[in-house]
């Protein structure tokens, strides 16, 4: 059997994966990127981020619409047009898609259309028996929907976000289980375009990744806008029949039963590294299941790297490509320098979203830092006010001599405003420099100045 050699192999095509590729070709020659999925693109282009913040978005536009009253606006009507939402979503995804596939497919790549396994360390066979080696290669693969022991579960026809980003008709009524990032951001998009959404968390609070204070700012947003909240709860059972999904859980001492005829399991994802081998190709994983990786991505076994959501810590596309591009440097010995996670940027796209960068206070505390905090709501700023976008606040954390260590931000554009934290403290800028900024009245992003000149007169 014909074997073929290149210098690197990626598995999984994504955002990740391309940008290892993209990264490697620079400087070698014999690139294959190896890519079985039914569409080319990756997570974050086909069922990710475009496709969510697409919907998102236009659900935002139809919820002022509806509220104009409040802005002195008389506006007769304004519902949802499912039809045209999706086709809105399909033509806005497919100019991204089809760039990334031009890309893949160009002549500078070898492209396998195909699934692969590693049958040793420094191979891997193709689902139709061709056999390839490289000197390197990127596991790149992303994650899948994962599904908790629940009593139930397994046997029912549930959606995922996959099939919720596909709707192109609106749903009566829907139950959401889980309360993290697609769970809450999904959540607040059925139920703006109008339908019926009672959320079921376990945890204490929903969006557990972000602080306490900032998931009850979301928590009143969603009970406002009339989405009924579980949180703290114990599923016990799913079932479903003649239509019909029936979900009994303990929530307050009592078993709480609640049905609805669509169901969307937003438990979480998993790295996908079912089918890939791993144990044969000498690579290890973390307890999460995680490809176990080194600060230049490099797995247990130094030909094979690891990038995105099949590595972690983080499942953002940005963080992706940076691990991608690391990995590609340093197998091609080329000076590269690790993510540093300590300024970490993360966005969740709910109204009002929420924006951090850098160490959160917990962390902060565990590690034993002496720091200054202060912050300030936006119900008593200027632009918010007559924006009618007063749920939240700013906050900001700076160490003893004034640098700008982490930020906090829950508003209204949160994921936009977050940037000049974020500025701040990746160049470590110190209070004192930021105040000599133009913050340009009347603006959401001014409300900064005022943390930050509160963390001054501590100084």
């Amino acid at each position: 059997m014909k074997t073929e050699h290149f210098d690197y192999i990626v598995i999984g095509g994504g955002s990740g994966g391309y940008a290892a590729a993209r990264t490697v070709r620079e400087v070698r020659d014999r690139v294959a990127i190896i890519d079985g999925a039914a569409e080319l693109g990756g997570l974050c282009i086909l069922k990710g981020c475009m496709p969510s913040k697409t919907l998102i978005y236009s659900a935002e536009v139809l919820h002022l619409a509806q509220h104009g009253d409040r802005f002195g606006l008389k506006v007769p009507s304004a519902e949802v047009n499912m039809p045209s939402l999706h086709e809105r979503k399909l033509a806005t995804i497919k100019e991204f898609s089809d760039y990334r596939q031009e890309q893949l497919e160009s002549e500078r790549f070898s492209l396998f259309r195909n699934q692969a396994k590693f049958i040793d360390e420094k191979t891997v066979e193709l689902d139709d028996g061709t056999r390839l080696t490289a000197d390197h290669f990127m596991v790149a693969t992303g994650s899948v929907v994962s599904e908790p022991s629940i009593q139930g579960l397994a046997d029912v026809p549930y959606w995922t976000s996959d099939d919720v980003l596909d709707l192109d008709f609106k749903p009566e009524k829907v139950i959401v289980l889980g309360g993290g990032i697609v769970a809450c951001e999904l959540t607040q998009f059925l139920r703006r375009i109008g339908s019926e959404v009672i959320q079921i968390q376990r945890s204490p609070k929903i969006l557990k990744e972000v602080s306490e204070s900032a998931a009850s700012v979301i928590e009143q947003a969603f009970k406002d806008e009339g989405v009924q909240l579980y949180t703290d709860t114990q599923l016990k059972s799913v079932q479903h029949s003649d239509g019909t999904f029936t979900v009994s859980f303990k929530h307050e001492g009592e078993t709480i039963t609640i049905q609805a005829p669509h169901l969307m399991n937003a438990l979480g994802r998993r790295p996908a590294t079912d089918g890939l081998n791993l144990v044969t190709a000498a690579v290890t994983l973390r307890k999460s299941g995680h490809i176990k990786c080194n600060d230049m991505q490099v797995t247990s076994n130094p030909r094979i790297y690891a990038c995105g959501d099949v590595a972690g810590p983080h499942e953002i596309v940005h963080i992706a490509i940076m691990q991608g591009e690391i990995a590609g440097k340093h197998a091609t010995s080329r000076p590269a320098v690790p993510v540093d996670y300590d300024t970490l940027l993360g966005v969740v796209f709910t109204d009002p979203q929420i924006g951090t960068v850098g160490l959160s206070e917990a962390e902060l505390k565990e590690r034993g830092i002496d720091y200054l905090v202060a912050e300030y709501p936006f119900d008593d700023h200027g632009k918010s006010i007559l924006m009618e976008a007063k749920y939240g606040y700013v906050k900001v954390m700076a160490d003893k001599s004034g640098v700008v260590l982490g930020a906090e931000c829950v508003s209204k554009d949160a994921g936009e405003l977050i940037h000049s934290m974020a500025v701040a403290v990746s160049l470590k800028a110190n209070v004192r420099e930021l105040l000599k900024v133009h913050w340009y009245h009347p603006t959401l992003s001014e409300i900064w100045s005022y943390p930050i000149e509160d963390i001054l007169d501590e100084l």
